[in-house]
């Protein structure tokens, strides 16, 4: 669009294709983040599980006799492990949650974006839909 003072305007779709570009950037890194997170809680909770099992097979095998009682302290320093990645995976756990919600956050935004420019079925839904 030209006006009488030289000054052009880009043209509204395209400024609608290079906000979705962008906010389709913004929703992919979200999402890896939140892969990340993911990632990382369920390998916390398999080493969780792993170091809950062998406490408790510890636990039972100096309960029965057949390991000293001097093994108490691993029990004791798996029992710290335990609480630490206890705490972690709430952690994660709630960093994932934020994850979710800017993500939806994003979505509404793009939607808001799509019902202002007159495009609420076009490509706006798929620019941050995974």
């Amino acid at each position: 669009m030209a006006s009488i003072f030289g000054f052009r305007s880009r043209d509204p779709g395209r400024d609608r294709q290079t906000d979705l570009q962008r906010f389709d950037r913004l929703a992919k890194l979200f999402d890896q983040i939140a892969a990340e997170i993911e990632a990382e809680k369920t390998g916390l909770e398999n080493r969780y599980r792993s170091t809950a099992a062998n406490a408790a097979f510890l636990v039972e095998a100096v309960e029965n006799g057949s390991a000293s009682t001097g093994k108490l302290s691993e029990v004791g320093a798996m029992t710290n492990a335990i609480l630490n990645c206890e705490r972690r995976i709430a952690e994660l756990a709630h960093q994932n949650g934020l994850m979710k919600e800017l993500r939806h956050s994003l979505d509404a935004i793009v939607d808001d974006g799509a019902e202002r420019s007159g495009s609420r079925t076009g490509p706006a839904r798929s620019a941050t839909r995974g």
